[in-house]
């Protein structure tokens, strides 16, 4: 990786895959990839989201099963509200990158250095990119709704990926064709829509947890559970814990 600054137009990237090799093996392919530079790795969400908030790149490469500590999805739903864990004042430099605007123009190259002091020298949220081996409706779904840009299956072709991530850089969503089909299936046959906590607790509940365990699990109280089973049996026209599993599993919004 380059500590050097990026030529004009070059998207900065970030990678997070807990697999060592796996990441070696993207940062390999991505050193050969025209416009696109490395500038960190992450193997854990945490990790992803403090190097996101310290570094600024213009797209966070995420896979989505991390391991031990926050998943692809809660990390995305930081990266993407713009968190900044640990940052501090101070007027900071501008991005180098390729950023481009929502309606998919090319983004200006070079970043001017930052203003005065008190400021938190960040500016635009990263994009994130999903890279996964998971196609499931529930894993798009929570991916979607944590801000991902773009969501990808490790299986697409390298020249694939190096567009998706200079798409996502300009703000425009790439999606794997077998990803495109699933929401516009999601589009075509309306289906009970779960919020990404429901669709929390719904795996929990998958895995025969009860209410208090799911309440450890998820960092909430059990109320709340109960609250959202609540909603949940509602959605899915059911009255029982392993009736909402059983729709679950039919509509395909379970992992």
């Amino acid at each position: 990786m380059s500590s050097s600054t990026p030529p004009s137009g070059t998207v900065r990237l970030l990678v997070c895959d807990d697999h060592v090799v796996v990441r070696a093996g993207l940062l390999a392919l991505l050193a050969s990839a025209s416009g696109i530079e490395v500038i960190g790795e992450a193997g854990t969400g945490e990790e992803a989201v403090a190097l996101a908030a310290k570094l600024e790149p213009d797209v966070v490469l995420m896979d989505l099963q991390l391991g031990q500590g926050i998943d692809g999805v809660e990390a995305t739903r930081r990266i993407a509200a713009g968190q900044r864990e640990g940052q501090s004042g101070g007027g900071g430099s501008g991005r180098g990158g390729a950023r481009g605007g929502d309606d998919g123009s090319a983004g200006e190259a070079g970043g001017g250095t930052g203003g005065g002091a008190g400021g938190d020298g960040g500016g635009e949220a990263p994009r994130v990119l999903v890279l996964t081996t998971y196609d499931t409706d529930a894993d798009i779904t929570r991916a979607i709704e944590a801000g991902a840009t773009g969501y990808l299956l490790k299986a697409e072709r390298p020249e694939e990926l190096f567009a998706a991530i200079h798409a996502a850089a300009q703000g425009r969503t790439a999606l794997s064709p077998p990803v495109a089909s699933r929401v516009m299936a999601q589009m075509r046959e309306p289906r009970p829509t779960l919020t990404a906590r429901e669709l929390d607790i719904l795996a929990q509940l998958a895995q025969g947890m009860g209410n208090r365990e799911i309440a450890k699990t998820l960092f909430i109280s059990e109320a709340t559970v109960k609250t959202h089973l609540g909603r949940i049996y509602d959605k899915l026209g059911v009255d029982t814990r392993a009736g909402a599993v059983a729709v679950a599993k039919e509509k395909r919004l379970l992992p």
